[in-house]
């Protein structure tokens, strides 16, 4: 088989299967292993594991893993065993890994859940995954019991004694004394590990199953990607409830040793100064993040010292030209990386790992380790070759288990061979980098022809007077669809629909023109920066 594989693309003729370039996992050969195990198994010299940005808090590795044990024989001696459900509904905080390690060490399930959902969605998420238990902190606690008025509640970031109705606190659980000789369940690599629901950005929401397996592998990802020679510092603003902030600052970068400065919530000047403050190394992000500190570049480097900071990861959406090199002209030290995955890939599926990987601008990077691609027809089913279009399928160790309690989801998303549809219009390069071009069930039907939002979006974003865009279809009963934008203006300016309209169809075939523009103060997204068009669709035909 090796021989038939290209070595500069990873593309396999005989069966139409790219194959990773990059070098393969090693995996754990016991069976018999969780992914907290496997973390606090690993060999390194950290001392600091997580700071407390706001108060400066730290916890160190040694009272990590203390805290991790007491909670879980807390939670043993509660009556929680292997495949029980345990939801978290918590902002980032240096107790969140905790809360999660100690779940998965017993071999329970952990749920996560926005803080920013409503009561309604709180209470949808908990009659689909049954949870037994429940963290989170005193803010919090009214949306909960509103959400599920009987179930058991535990709170965080609370060292005095619980309030009435709350079964007990974080902090009493972590000073647990783990039983010396009791016996836990015996915990498989394909055991489920999470629930961690999908953003639903085109339909409702879906509990992802991801086992020890996946969570292990990932691990394994997330410490190859990075060279962990010298201590590193990372600021974690992405959520944690989130696959990005699980797999990187609840699991994988605690078994790399490195330190981890949790703030809260994302606030620039917050951010700005713990990476001063702290001397931090990596600053992993999502694309409004980093566009915002290139608006504010003069300002920020006049203010912050950030000469510490060497690299910034990016996901959740390709960068542009532009954006790249506007960035590394203002932070000249700063090395830009990029990475691509979906809840159902537990994280990173390609990446790109060096700056001239990113300066191949609009790539997703390359496969990650041990994972295999292939590009489908949607309409013919068959599988295309090099630099051509079309929906990018999945397939390696973190592609995770299934839909919760939804088969038919499950059988529409995963093939028998183990194939994730991942729903997203790709092409891969004759070097074997991952181009996105759009989401498939997004693809806007104008008259048969098909139109990709993210291009013209891409396109707008060029326009001097157009701070951020998002296209939706819009119904037409000549055309079916025909692309509308919603457009948010920067300061001072006076754009016009007509402007736009014109703008855009200078520069694009006639089917993939602009035909319906609104102006918005700022596009929907979600908490991985991808823009929420189901909300925009709805708004837009509210009045039709």
């Amino acid at each position: 088989m090796e021989e038939k594989i290209d070595g500069r693309s990873g593309f396999c003729r005989s069966n139409s299967i790219f194959y990773s370039k990059r070098k393969g996992l090693a995996v754990p050969p016991n069976n018999e292993i969780d992914v907290t195990r496997f973390i606090a198994c690993r060999a390194h010299r950290g001392r600091r594991a997580l700071i407390e940005a706001g108060s400066g808090r730290e916890v160190s590795y040694k009272e990590l893993w203390r805290a991790v044990e007491g909670v879980a024989e807390s939670l043993w001696e509660m009556g929680i065993r292997k495949g029980n459900v345990i939801l978290i509904l918590s902002p980032n905080s240096i107790h969140f890994p905790v809360v999660c390690l100690a779940v998965m060490s017993l071999g329970a399930i952990i749920t996560t859940t926005n803080p920013l959902n409503t009561t309604p969605e709180i209470s949808k998420q908990i009659a689909d995954s049954k949870p037994l238990l429940a963290f989170t902190i005193p803010p919090l606690l009214p949306k909960l019991t509103a959400a599920a008025p009987s179930l058991p509640i535990v709170l965080m970031e609370i060292e005095g004694p619980p309030p009435p109705n709350i079964l007990t606190t974080l902090h009493h659980m972590a000073k647990k004394e783990p039983a010396a000789l009791r016996l836990r369940d015996r915990v498989h690599q394909d055991d489920t590990a999470t629930l961690l629901y999908s953003s639903g950005t085109t339909g409702p929401s879906k509990g992802v199953l991801s086992s020890h397996r996946n969570l292990i592998a990932m691990v394994q990802i997330v410490l190859g990607r990075f060279h962990f020679e010298d201590h590193e510092t990372f600021i974690c603003t992405v959520p944690m409830f989130h696959i990005y902030g699980l797999v990187a600052f609840a699991t994988g970068l605690l078994a790399s040793g490195s330190t981890i400065v949790v703030l809260s919530k994302f606030e620039m000047h917050d951010m700005l100064s713990a990476i001063q403050t702290f001397r931090a190394t990596y600053l992993p992000l999502v694309p409004p993040i980093l566009v915002s500190m290139l608006n504010n570049a003069p300002s920020i480097k006049a203010n912050y010292d950030l000469t510490s900071l060497h690299s910034v990861l990016s996901g959740g959406a390709p960068l542009s030209k532009d954006l790249i090199e506007g960035f590394l002209l203002n932070f000249p030290n700063v090395t830009i990386l990029q990475g691509y995955g979906l809840t159902e890939s537990t994280g990173v599926g390609s990446s790109t790992d060096s700056l001239d990987e990113s300066r191949r601008y609009g790539t997703a990077g390359l496969l990650s380790p041990a994972t295999q691609a292939m590009i489908v027809d949607p309409l013919s089913g068959q599988s295309l070759p090099v630099n051509c279009t079309g929906e990018l399928w999945l397939r390696g160790p973190t592609i995770m288990k299934g839909y919760f309690n939804n088969e038919e989801a499950t059988r529409s998303t995963l093939d028998s061979k183990g194939w994730l549809r991942t729903g997203d219009v790709c092409y891969i390069d004759s070097d074997g980098f991952i181009f996105i071009v759009d989401r498939l069930k997004e693809l806007i039907k104008y008259k048969g022809y098909q139109v990709a939002p993210a291009e013209l979006e891409a396109l707008l974003l060029t326009h001097p007077a157009i701070l951020d865009a998002a296209v939706i279809p819009y119904p037409d009963k000549e055309a079916g669809q025909y692309p509308m934008a919603y457009v948010v203006r920067k300061s001072g300016s006076s754009l016009s629909e007509s402007q736009v309209m014109d703008f855009v169809a200078g520069q694009v075939a006639p089917y993939k023109r602009i035909r319906k523009v609104a102006f918005i103060s700022s596009v929907p997204k979600n908490s991985s920066g991808k823009i929420l068009r189901k909300d925009l669709i709805k708004l837009a035909t509210s009045k039709l």
